[in-house]
């Protein structure tokens, strides 16, 4: 080894020497108390890692490192959710199998993994793809479907032709999908579906023992939307039919002038007239060709009026009705009795087409002499509601539901804006389901015969025939037919058995299938007789640290905790009932700050002077065109809290840090960042950016700082020690870093913990011959961190064990407490002076000493003292006058 320090000389040896001793393997046995530290694992894309995808896997590994050192088991696994839709994309452009790409991209991302010194114990390694993590998978689902929660429905659905799959809402933006933007029309479609919404008061429940962040437990409990109100009938007029609503304003049926429906209600058809049929059949196709989210969030309200009406149950009133793409099928009833003077959309909707607003809640009790001109939205009184007028909201809702059910046209309900679960893909590269259907044929239908699929009657695969694997194809370009690519596949799709014909189930899988319970294989990864045995779940149940983005707020854990709470009723998670007891978000690195400066007429405008219009940039003070330049990071400076340029302080500039994107050009790779200046100080770095939870600008230049930390680190672990104890000052700061590290380590604040390491770690390079002691604390401490350098440091102080294998140094409370501090003293509100005081020391001894310090003195002479405050050891407020 050189003397200098040398990352990747450093690096690359101890990263052999782990995997030589297999260093991190979770222990065996029950001796260790546990701690199972995960993150969540990444879709190995072509692209590979970027920087701020080692954020969370820093945060987890300084944890699990950290963990072992204070004598815990630590399960510390990485996998590969290895499914998807970037892979089958790859594989039409390129006709290479999704399976070769996967592997190629995974073996990427594994190489990445390893060169960031993460701890993980790669022999627990899954990949969701992997045929004996499939058959787990299907496994799961089956269990699913022997209790009732899988079944089959014709479910309004985005279909995009040319991906040849269903869409998520989120995944189409203006009617076309936001990968390649392809037309998506809303079409019915049979798919399996998972009954999510009989576990969701359970789901809302189990959010109150998770120790998870707050605004994460909110998105799942606004996700899942539970609300009390009432079912209400209205009579179809003319017809038989009823309309069935759900509100949770059933103090305002008397203000209901009109009805909506949803596009795709049922009876949509029925109740309009011959008049008004050519209107409502194109506003349905229009409506086809928009996503749920879109048309949830359109500022326009747009509909068309049936011809037909229905009847008021509370005071026999006609009410038209309407079809609108504001309200959904999936949600509630499909149809919504409109309120306009107490509803802001059904206001806006009323005043547009001209439908009468009555006003039923009143906040003063008496009705309004003018019209309305916005929603009251508020609780109230009632006013134009007949006997009801004078009630209370709250009191109002409890009576109009009890008497609506006792004329049988209503009733008290719960409703939930969580809907089941949509679990089918219209895709190749995903887990078929293990499920097959009886056909009726005159032939065989592989060679082209008729038959009938009769998907009413599903039959379980055996389970001892999982896994059902993919067949091997040459083309997996979508057709425009929703059965999904696998239709095609004759020879797989049929198949005979005791002399009868048989189809298997063509959709596969969504990409959360394997995602939902991986934590759960990790725990017993090479168990082929069972997904993982009891004694396994007994062990490592709960995730203790789970580690991923806020943006698996809701999904991907609404659906891993629904899958676990079926495994806790099927006696599979040892009565766990939550599968990730503490949960933590790592904030986005975005890009490099980006600096703006203006220009008009070729002269430079400041940017308080600019507004961004539709048409481009423009100064607020005349209206004229301004143009925009980026300006180079070193022609700025910082004034205040702006950014101006060097040239000319003058000229405030704007400054964002964008996403990291391919399309912008700014994605940092982060081979290049440790062929630059090593993983440890990228790990570093990362930590040290600013709180783990917050959104942060990328700066490679910034790095060097931590770099050379990093190399003052080197200077003082490889001078030689000294033997003797350190000096008392030496000695109280490192039982003070110690506390500091262990304590930020186990709150996630790294980079305090940094900056507390900096410093012992200054106080320590400035000493010829620093105290062994305090230098193989300091290693000690920065290991979690930098893994690399303090076993490199640690192994040249003599010790031949990892330092992962040493017990974290212990603390002494004692030596955390100064017996001197210092003391502010606040002279009428404003601090005047600081006290040097033994710690402890009583009123009159802060007050003689304050009376002594000149600087305080000053400001007390010639004047009455009115009050004295001692707060001890904290602070002396002194309150003067005259």
């Amino acid at each position: 080894m050189n003397e200098r320090y040398d990352p990747s000389e450093v690096e690359l040896k101890w990263q052999a020497i782990w995997e030589r001793d297999d260093t991190f393997r979770t222990p065996e046995g029950d001796d260790l108390p546990k701690r199972y530290v995960l993150d969540m694992f990444p879709y190995p894309s072509g692209a590979g890692l970027h920087v701020g995808h080692p954020e969370g896997y820093t945060a987890s590994d300084i944890v699990a490192r950290y963990l072992r050192c204070k004598g815990y088991a630590v399960l510390h696994p990485m996998g590969f959710d290895a499914f998807g839709l970037p892979a089958e994309q790859h594989a039409i452009k390129t006709g290479t199998h999704p399976a070769v790409t996967t592997q190629q991209n995974i073996e990427t991302f594994r190489r990445q993994l390893k060169r960031l010194g993460f701890s993980y114990d790669w022999s627990r390694e899954v990949d969701t793809t992997d045929p004996g993590y499939v058959r787990w998978t299907q496994w799961i689902f089956l269990r699913l479907f022997e209790r009732g929660l899988a079944y089959q429905d014709e479910v309004q659905v985005n279909w995009c032709a040319a991906l040849g799959t269903v869409l998520a809402n989120e995944e189409v933006i203006d009617g076309r999908s936001e990968r390649g933007g392809h037309p998506v029309q809303r079409i019915p479609l049979r798919q399996w579906v998972l009954r999510i919404t009989q576990y969701a008061d359970r789901l809302l429940d189990g959010l109150d023992h998770i120790d998870w962040p707050n605004s994460t437990k909110t998105m799942q409990r606004e996700w899942i939307g539970r609300s009390v109100g009432a079912e209400v009938r209205f009579a179809v007029e003319g017809a038989d039919d009823v309309i069935e609503v759900f509100t949770t304003r059933p103090d305002t049926l008397f203000g209901a002038t009109f009805m909506v429906l949803a596009p795709e209600h049922a009876l949509v058809a029925e109740v309009t007239t011959d008049a008004q049929r050519g209107a409502v059949e194109a506003y349905v196709t229009a409506a086809s060709f928009k996503s749920d989210l879109d048309r949830q969030q359109s500022k326009q309200k747009t509909g068309v009026f049936t011809g037909g009406y229905a009847t008021n149950p509370v005071n026999g009133a006609r009410v038209p009705i309407w079809i609108a793409d504001y309200v959904l099928a999936g949600y509630g009833t499909g149809a919504i009795m409109a309120v306009p003077a107490h509803d802001t959309r059904d206001f806006e909707f009323a005043t547009q087409y001209g439908i009468p607003i009555i006003e039923v809640v009143s906040a003063t009790g008496a009705a309004s002499a003018e019209p309305l001109t916005e929603a009251m939205t508020e609780p109230g009184k009632a006013v134009n509601s007949g006997a009801y007028d004078g009630l209370e909201t709250q009191a109002f809702k409890e009576r109009i539901t009890a008497d609506l059910e006792a004329a049988g046209n209503g009733k008290r309900r719960v409703e939930y804006k969580l809907r089941d679960w949509v679990f089918s893909r219209q895709r190749y590269w995903g887990e078929p389901f293990p499920i097959y259907f009886p056909v009726t044929t005159d032939g065989d239908p592989r060679q082209g015969a008729a038959f009938t699929i009769h998907h009413d009657e599903p039959i379980a695969v055996p389970d001892e025939e999982l896994p059902l694997r993919l067949p091997d194809l040459e083309d997996y370009e979508p057709g425009d037919d929703p059965a999904g690519v696998l239709a095609r596949v004759m020879d797989w799709r049929f198949f005979q058995k005791d002399g009868r014909w048989y189809a298997r189930e063509t959709n596969t899988m969504p990409q959360w299938a394997g995602s939902c319970w991986y934590y759960l294989r990790f725990m017993d990864p090479h168990n082929e007789q069972d997904p993982w045995s009891p004694e396994a779940a007994k062990r490592w149940l709960p995730v203790d640290l789970y580690v991923g983005g806020s943006e698996h707020s809701v999904l991907h854990l609404l659906y891993a905790r629904f899958w676990h709470m079926v495994l806790y009723d099927a006696g599979l998670t040892a009565e766990v009932t939550e599968p990730f007891a503490r949960l933590v978000h790592q904030g986005m690195i975005l890009g490099e700050i980006e600096y703006t400066a203006y220009r008009k007429a070729g002269e430079l405008v400041s940017a308080e002077h600019v507004k961004k219009t539709d048409e481009g940039f423009v100064d607020t003070r005349d209206g004229a065109a301004v143009e925009a330049e980026r300006v180079a990071p070193e022609a700025i400076k910082k004034k205040g809290s702006a950014f101006v340029l060097e040239a000319d302080e003058g000229v405030v500039l704007t400054s964002r840090a964008p996403k990291m994107s391919k399309s912008l050009g700014n994605v940092v790779n982060p081979d290049d960042i440790i062929a630059r200046f090593g993983a440890d100080a990228l790990r570093t770095y990362e930590m040290f950016m600013g709180p783990l939870e917050a959104t942060k600008p990328w700066n490679t230049d910034n790095i060097q700082g931590v770099r050379r930390f990093l190399d003052r680190l080197w200077a003082v672990g490889t001078k030689t020690p000294s033997e003797d104890a350190p000096a008392d000052a030496l000695l109280r700061l490192t039982h003070k870093t110690i506390q500091k590290v262990g304590d930020d380590i186990e709150a996630m604040r790294f980079n305090t913990a940094i900056s507390a390491m900096m410093v012992l770690n200054n106080e320590l390079n400035a000493l010829d011959a620093p105290p062994r002691a305090s230098v193989e604390t300091l290693v000690q401490l920065v290991h979690p961190f930098a893994p690399h350098i303090a076993e490199e440091l640690w192994e040249r102080l003599g010790h031949t064990r990892s330092v992962q294998a040493e017990p974290w140094p212990e603390v002494d409370p004692a030596l955390t407490v100064d017996d001197v501090i210092e003391v502010p003293v606040q002279v009428n509100g404003k601090v005047r002076g600081r006290l040097t005081l033994a710690r402890g020391a009583d009123e009159a001894t802060a007050i003689a000493a304050a009376e002594a310090d000149e600087g305080i003195a000053a400001h007390l002479a010639g004047k009455a003292v009115v009050k004295r405050i001692w707060v001890q050891d904290k602070i002396l407020t002194i309150v003067v006058k005259g």
